[in-house]
């Protein structure tokens, strides 16, 4: 029974990563379409990055038997995430290019001396163990990328740029790796998904507070076009008090 329950929660793990890696496609639409990254964050998909590559590598059968799937999911997903990050290199600001590009070069010579280490230095055990290391790492750096997004949502009280189904595929991506891990004792897989589990609870939690509030934009737009409106209709303007003209 619970070899069974490990193999479903792998299969549902799986099913709900590539969700998870594919949410994005509508953020680079908007992107593309707009040709500009406008306040998106580009670090979560160059640590998503990271991360995959590292599981991918972590799964593979000479570094740890029985966990195939981590490396097969995880391979498509640094295809996918190899696609994000060059589409937000090429319509970022000048400032904004120049730092993800140097987070992808430090990402790219990461996981390189991982992979390096563990093929020529180490073997058996100790393999497992420095690859299972350096992907839980970055995998709870990579869960924790969203927290600047987090922090402009409680700030502008606005979910904008955090959309919902990315914030909802890391709870359940999260979750399933995380009962995945536990199943199969492995701390590597369980540890950094149950992070992951949690910070997707906060995400979706900030959702259901926020997603009425409009963005600043958006609601400087709809007091403007109420005005004109009313002018439209010949209401006068309320005149807006200032401190100094209020009465003692």
């Amino acid at each position: 029974m619970k070899e069974i329950a490990h193999f479903v929660f792998g299969v549902f793990g799986n099913a709900s990563a590539l969700f998870l890696f594919l949410a994005p496609v509508i953020t680079f639409r908007r992107i593309i379409i707009k040709r500009s990254t406008e306040q998106f964050s580009g670090v979560p998909y160059v640590m998503t990055l990271l991360n995959c590559l590292l599981s991918a590598w972590y799964g593979l059968p000479f570094v740890s038997p029985h966990n195939l799937p981590v490396s097969t999911i995880n391979g498509t997903g640094a295809a996918i995430e190899i696609i994000y990050v060059l589409i937000f290199l090429i319509f970022a600001p000048k400032k904004e290019k120049t730092k993800i590009f140097s987070i992808l070069v430090l990402v790219i010579t990461a996981f390189a001396a991982v992979a390096l280490v563990s093929l020529f230095v180490l073997h058996g055990q100790s393999r497992k163990l420095f690859c299972g290391l350096a992907a839980t790492i970055f995998s709870i750096t990579m869960y924790a990328s969203p927290l600047t997004i987090i922090r402009l949502v409680i700030k502008t009280k606005s979910v904008e740029f955090m959309p919902f189904f990315l914030s909802l595929f890391v709870f359940l991506c999260g979750t399933s790796w995380f009962i995945f891990g536990l199943l199969g004792r492995d701390p590597f897989v369980a540890i950094p998904n149950g992070f992951g589990s949690g910070l997707g609870t906060v995400q979706l939690i900030l959702y259901a507070i926020y997603h009425d509030n409009k963005g600043p934009g958006k609601r400087e737009v709809s007091d403007a076009s109420s005005q004109l409106k009313d002018l439209e209709n010949g209401k006068p303007q309320e005149e807006k008090q200032t401190p100094g003209d209020e009465q003692v």
